[in-house]
């Protein structure tokens, strides 16, 4: 059999396997995902992670779970030599490793773009993944616990200012769910009151929201800043040290919780680590039938889609395709198609896409929807996000628990419990143990 090598198992590579498991006949290929983490990101829930309007693990889906007859590896690719179609693969645990394929789809999707600002790495948190929308979400509680047994001062002014880096959907969103969250909160903590709240959302650009046009994007920071929020366009975060924020417009604040959602950037891997074609951003250089190479060179048994290719975009006839999980989610399932044709000795079809509109949630019960002239603001629009992605996140069960979640929530609330300590478990028990060791030493003295 030959061997389709998916590197990546987020969007495109988790729908490439699942469409090439259902239409693969008995012994023609066999397919290897090769993926650090177990599930594939929902990245449009994370927002409603971060709000605890959907449960962590229901935005995430099991590859194992669904993927039945696909072989999984647990591991990260950091080498690609398609000139002898081998990858390097390093896994959780044990050294490095060659692994040789037939055929390659290279789904690695993209990183979160950074800068050299200083503080921010030390301070900053992103929000691309599941652990980390919960960990933005139980940073929250911990702050409102501290500061509501705390007078008020500057140390109760920092624990509750919150600031977000990147105005596109991805940040907005979570920024918007989190000022929802927050608010919300302020009904549990008698002691603490709305001007203790200050929540910023820096924006280099002039304008948020880059897939909507001007007016609805002016509509969604007017209504952010009439929930209390400042919004700082054509701003830079100069520094972050300590949590001490300065930005180029002169404002300083101090601010606990800093996320980074300033865009997205080619992996290492394909900027620095294959022999595979990249354009100057280090995307991979991909046809419109998502075969890797130009109009006039192709590269045998090479395929790419997602956040990591720049696919030509033939709706619109210019420029590439925008990377969301909208195209993401139909190249992967092109690109299965058009591995299975080439399988048969078929000519693969082009990818064209014409955009559904987009859609955006901005706290309960309010969001945007733009399809080319139409807009809609506010409940409808929110009812609508909820339609649309429960019926988008694959698999069934995924969608019943969701749908589970909302109608628990409509009747008694958002759950507001945090377990900031899951990110360090052993922390009592090693204290109890340290204490219990000390004891015991003590009585031998005596």
């Amino acid at each position: 059999m030959r061997r389709i090598l998916v590197v990546g198992g987020g969007y495109a590579g988790f729908y490439t396997a699942w469409r090439l498991e259902k239409k693969l006949r008995r012994g023609e290929a066999e397919v290897v995902v090769v993926d650090p983490r177990p599930y594939m990101t929902y990245q449009p829930f994370l927002p409603e992670v971060v709000a605890g309007s959907v449960e962590a693990r229901h935005a995430a889906v099991s590859l194992r779970r669904n993927l039945k007859h696909t072989k999984l590896v647990a591991g990260m690719v950091t080498g690609i030599s398609h000139a002898d179609k081998t990858v390097t693969i390093h896994p959780a645990d044990g050294p490095d490793y060659q692994l040789t394929y037939d055929v390659i789809a290279v789904t690695a999707g993209a990183v979160t773009r950074t800068f050299d600002v200083p503080g921010v790495a030390d301070r900053a948190i992103g929000m691309k993944h599941v652990e980390e929308a919960v960990a933005i979400r139980d940073r929250l509680f911990t702050a409102f616990d501290e500061a509501a047994g705390l007078e008020p001062g500057p140390r109760r002014r920092k624990l509750l200012t919150v600031t977000f880096v990147g105005g596109g959907f991805s940040g907005v969103e979570g920024f918007a769910e989190l000022l929802s969250l927050a608010r919300s909160l302020l009904k549990k903590y008698p002691e603490l009151s709305e001007d203790d709240l200050a929540f910023h959302l820096v924006e280099a650009t002039g304008r948020i929201l880059p897939e909507v046009s001007d007016k609805p994007g002016e509509w969604v920071v007017k209504m952010l800043e009439k929930r209390g929020a400042a919004v700082h366009l054509n701003t830079f975060m100069q520094s972050a040290d300590d949590g001490h924020v300065v930005l180029s417009d002169g404002t300083e604040f101090d601010s606990e919780l800093i996320v980074w959602t300033a865009g997205n950037a080619a992996t290492r891997l394909l900027r620095n680590h294959t022999d595979l074609p990249h354009n100057e951003r280090g995307l991979v250089q991909v046809r419109a039938d998502l075969r890797i190479g130009t109009e006039t060179e192709v590269i045998p048994d090479a395929w790419a889609a997602g956040d990591d290719a720049a696919v030509p975009d033939l709706a619109s006839g210019k420029g590439y395709t925008v990377p969301n999980a909208q195209n993401a989610v139909r190249q992967g399932k092109v690109l299965a198609k058009n591995l299975l044709r080439s399988l048969r000795g078929r000519e693969p079809k082009n990818y064209v896409h014409h955009s559904l509109g987009v859609i955006a949630t901005l706290g309960l019960g309010s969001g945007i929807f733009q399809y080319k002239r139409i807009v809609i603001k506010g409940l409808l629009a929110w009812l609508m996000h909820r339609g649309y992605h429960v019926l988008a996140v694959p698999t069934w069960d995924r969608k019943m628990r969701v749908l589970s979640i909302w109608l628990v929530a409509f009747f008694y609330g958002r759950d507001i419990v945090s377990l900031a300590s899951v990110q360090s478990p052993r922390e009592a028990f090693a204290s109890e143990a340290k204490k219990t060791e000390a004891t015991t030493e003590t009585v031998r003295v005596s």
